[in-house]
């Protein structure tokens, strides 16, 4: 009998509210290289920050408080302009803060499947 292969989970897209900040400085579309998005993923806390955004989003974009995690400032900015410079998140500053969300249509324009992939991870324990 054939392995069956468990659906992905559901990506969360929710729609860009009016009149935003504009984006920090990322690549375009067309300067997207997979082996950078996946040099940015191979990180397992960025793999689980992407996931989290992906899966969890309560609303269109996220300050770095919103994950919960246990790091220091620092160690959390320089992993979110990691997946800023690949293309993978976009960031905008509001005020003193700097949320992000998952550059979805684009990701999924240059490397079909690949969110899928990420969303389905399952992070170790």
């Amino acid at each position: 009998m054939p392995a069956t292969r468990a659906a992905a989970p559901a990506i969360k897209v929710l729609p860009e509210p009016a009149e935003l900040p504009a984006p920090l400085p990322e690549p375009g579309v067309d300067e997207l290289r997979l082996e950078t998005v996946l040099g940015a993923l191979s990180d397992p806390l960025r793999l689980m920050i992407v996931r989290k955004l992906l899966l969890e989003s309560e609303d269109f974009d996220h300050s770095c408080g919103w994950f919960g995690f246990d790091r220091p400032k620092s160690s959390l900015t320089h992993h979110f302009k990691a997946l800023r410079e690949a293309g993978v998140t976009r960031q905008r500053q509001y005020g003193l803060e700097r949320r992000s969300h998952v550059r979805i249509d684009d990701l999924n324009a240059r490397f079909p499947g690949l969110l899928d992939l990420v969303a389905a991870w399952t992070p170790q324990a």
